[in-house]
């Protein structure tokens, strides 16, 4: 199954999605809200910290699922997405730009500056694409 264009309504907006990992010895998945994209290929991405705990887990098990949910003071809506994983170093400080483009009101604080310039060292930061599997939506849409 892949990502609709009534997918891409909600996914297209600058919401927290979820992000389950696969976890690790004596723990429970625990979901982190992060920010995302959708690519024109209907894959998801976002990035990351290179030396952070999900970028190890997803190099040495590259599976996760994502689900994104409208806010509370609009009709339910979600996307769900189930997915093999890949891990990159290009684009993701590209994207990590975009992404706080998108994402804050102001990048332009000093402490959004900072953020940016650790961002922008691609040897810190790696961007995850998910590649869907299967993709569930629900109320029906």
């Amino acid at each position: 199954m892949t990502i609709t264009a009534a997918d891409r309504e909600l996914l297209d907006r600058p919401l927290f999605g979820l992000l389950t990992i696969p976890p690790g010895p004596d723990r429970l998945p625990a979901p982190r809200p992060v920010w995302f994209e959708v690519t024109g290929d209907g894959e998801l991405q976002l990035f990351s910290m290179a030396d952070a705990l999900k970028v190890r887990r997803l190099t040495s098990e590259p599976r996760a699922s994502f689900v994104v949910v409208a806010p509370a003071d609009e009709p339910e809506r979600w996307v769900s997405v189930e997915a093999d994983v890949t891990v990159h170093a290009d684009g993701a400080s590209e994207l990590a730009h975009r992404l706080a483009a998108r994402y804050w009101a102001d990048p332009d604080t000093e402490e959004h500056r900072e953020l940016l310039a650790t961002f922008a060292d691609p040897g810190r930061v790696r961007r995850i694409v998910l590649h869907p599997r299967r993709v569930t939506r629900g109320p029906a849409v």
